[in-house]
């Protein structure tokens, strides 16, 4: 009887080795090279490395998103509002803010030119990115992958409302209502896993693998350049005791990393970092609070029936619709009209994170 054990487990430890020997046999290793690259959904998907979700210690701030992280002077959220606008979007050159613009939701086809209805969407959340890999990355790396515009599938301007619909979820939990836009939705979370190198759970993976075999069979998705994957920022600050005076310096510098699709049996992205090159760096000075114009105004309560925005020795804020304010309920004008600093839009509906911005008082 233990002959007969023996034999039939070097049996099936013959036929293992042969399957496992033929299934390599089978398979092309294949680089993407570059942004141009017309590759198959269905193949980048076979790449991704199937796993279960580490969902411990993530805490958003671990992300710092909404800097310059390009050396352009913009940061992300701005540069994505004005490449997403529809048309010609007015921006202020001083302070790289976009004034004025229209924007059409993919998610749900909204449209829209009040720009604090507008959310910037992380495709791949940023817990879904922590609990999916990210939890090894450094801080240079989390703040590249929160603020990255190096490509456009990372970060989309969509409806605040459809922003929260959306929230953390992965496509095995959420779609976007628009149906026309699901197979581009799908491709690209495909191309931002594959590119940052983030793993899929079993019902994720699953889920995209059923749609690409559907509704969305032929899928494409274009090539990618490397991710930038180390920002360093340092920070030193001083302070008068006379002068409310800031000067802040930062330095930015952006890696680049070999991204390669590996055997399709594999399931797995090898990166390799490159050197890092420096790609620019950036004084901000904020000017002293006694003098006239200040580049971030400091909003105050006046004692009046109705709380006006004021900025330094009394003059009424320059505001900029859509951005956080202070205190709520406080009003200011711009361009002729009464804006109004609240937690919900011009329908009710809260904003996200729950923060208070200015829109058209109704």
């Amino acid at each position: 009887m233990t002959w007969r054990i023996t034999v039939a487990s070097f049996a099936t430890t013959v036929v293992l080795a042969v399957s496992v020997v033929a299934a390599y046999a089978d398979t092309t290793d294949f680089r993407v090279a570059s942004p141009n690259d017309n590759l198959s959904a269905t193949a980048v998907l076979q790449t991704i490395r199937v796993e279960n979700e580490n969902p411990r210690g993530y805490r958003r701030s671990l992300f710092k998103h909404w800097i310059d992280i390009d050396g352009d002077g913009c940061d992300a959220r701005e540069q994505v509002l004005r490449r997403d606008a529809i048309g010609f979007a007015q921006v202020d050159p001083f302070r790289c803010t976009v004034v004025e613009a229209d924007w059409v939701s993919p998610y749900d086809g909204r449209k829209t030119s009040d720009r604090s209805e507008v959310d910037i969407d992380h495709v791949v959340a940023l817990k879904e990115a922590w609990d999916s890999g990210a939890w090894q990355w450094s801080e240079a790396q989390r703040t590249a992958f929160a603020n990255d515009t190096s490509d456009p599938r990372t970060l989309l301007a969509v409806s605040s409302s459809s922003n929260r619909s959306k929230s953390d979820r992965d496509p095995s939990n959420w779609l976007p209502s628009l149906r026309g836009y699901l197979c581009t939705y799908l491709s690209n979370w495909i191309s931002v896993k594959a590119r940052w190198n983030l793993s899929m759970d079993q019902s994720e993976w699953g889920r995209i693998n059923n749609l690409l075999s559907g509704q969305c069979v032929g899928t494409t998705m274009r090539g990618w350049n490397p991710p930038p994957t180390g920002v360093s920022t340092t920070t030193s600050t001083t302070t008068s005791t006379t002068t409310s005076t800031t000067s802040t310096t930062t330095s930015t510098t952006v890696a680049r990393a070999t991204t390669t699709i590996a055997p399709t049996t594999t399931r797995v992205v090898v990166t390799t970092v490159a050197p890092a090159t420096t790609v620019a760096s950036a004084v901000n000075t904020v000017a002293p609070a006694s003098t006239a114009a200040t580049t971030a105004p400091t909003p105050t309560t006046v004692a009046a029936p109705t709380t006006v925005a004021t900025g330094a020795q009394g003059a009424v804020a320059s505001i900029t619709p859509g951005a956080f304010c202070a205190p709520e309920g406080a009003t200011a004008p711009h361009r002729g009209l009464t804006y109004v600093c609240s937690r919900t839009n011009t329908k009710g509906e809260p904003y996200s994170g729950n923060r208070a911005r200015w829109r058209q008082k109704t």
